[in-house]
């Protein structure tokens, strides 16, 4: 399934602020038939990425929160540039739209670790055809790996206090016990707490860190990001988490799509599997395997045509 961004859906849900930034918000487009979730169609892909011309002392840092992305997001969009002297005037490209992970779903939270993203999917208030939000996340760093797995929403916190992890405290010796809620809580003002562990989705005092790999196992959001995210949630939610480094799915016309992040985490042939993914999808026949190699090889994060 493919889906582009519109800020025109989650103004009338429950707790949502509006108006969100374009980048936050994706909905379904399909070429034709009902909404479905899953492996689909796609359709218009004339927002797959857009230019942003850089801004006088901008870097791609500040450009990616602004369109609510990840760093590793705009950085992987844009191989050739210097992500913190990109250049006044020069035209950036904007990732602007995403095939969803094969295992979102309505009513659950999906965070894929190879994406650096986070998926929420619900049904629209009032029409109840199914939505989803997406907005970039922070992970953690090799030597703390988030663990895969699924999870429910035990607790919902408003300003949390920070109660510091024995692994963190021998790390760094000289932090308190517990950090209050402030600008020095690296928690936000929301967490979400997941069962099986120490393991939270909360915003975070350091928005550079959103798209990296900077955390001891939790997800972090952008602060607007988690304020949007937060009133949707409910106790028992489940959260998915997933490393889904390769997306593939079908277009108008029999046009075939893969959308690939590159994963420092995995070994893995990359080419075998999207061979794979597309073959079990009944795609690859459709495609033209030079295409394929050239999305496979320069993993951009983006939608990207491979027909023949």
């Amino acid at each position: 399934m493919f889906f582009r961004s519109t800020a025109r859906h989650l103004a009338a849900s429950a707790g949502a602020p509006a108006p969100m930034s374009l980048a936050a918000v994706v909905v379904l487009a399909l070429a034709s038939g009902p909404p479905a979730w899953g492996p689909g169609r796609l359709a218009d892909l004339a927002e797959a990425s857009s230019p942003c011309a850089v801004k006088p002392g901008e870097s791609l840092i500040e450009i990616a929160r602004r369109y609510d992305l990840g760093y590793r997001e705009i950085a992987d969009a844009n191989p050739t540039l210097d992500p913190f002297l990109p250049g006044t005037g020069v035209l950036v490209r904007v990732p602007a739209a995403r095939i969803l992970p094969a295992e979102a779903a309505p009513g659950r939270i999906l965070v894929n670790l190879s994406e650096r993203r986070l998926y929420y999917g619900y049904r629209r208030p009032g029409d109840g055809l199914p939505a989803v939000l997406s907005f970039p996340v922070g992970v953690a760093r090799k030597r703390w790996p988030t663990p895969l797995g699924s999870y429910t929403i035990t607790a919902r916190e408003v300003n949390p206090a920070w109660r510091v992890p024995p692994s963190i405290l021998r790390e760094r010796p000289g932090l308190p016990g517990l950090v209050p809620p402030g600008p020095d809580d690296p928690l936000g003002t929301r967490a979400l707490r997941l069962s099986g562990g120490d393991i939270l989705i909360h915003g975070t005092n350091r928005p550079w860190g959103v798209g990296r790999r900077v955390s001891h196992g939790c997800v972090h959001l952008y602060p607007e990001d988690m304020l949007k995210l937060f009133p949707l949630t409910r106790l028992g939610t489940t959260v998915l988490i997933v490393r889904e480094p390769i997306k593939a799915c079908s277009g108008p016309g029999g046009r075939v799509y893969v959308e690939v992040h590159a994963d420092p985490d995995l070994h893995l042939d990359y080419l075998g599997a999207a061979r794979s993914l597309l073959a079990s999808r009944g795609l690859l026949g459709r495609v033209d395997p030079h295409k394929l190699l050239l999305a496979v090889g320069a993993p951009s994060g983006i939608p990207t045509d491979v027909s023949d």
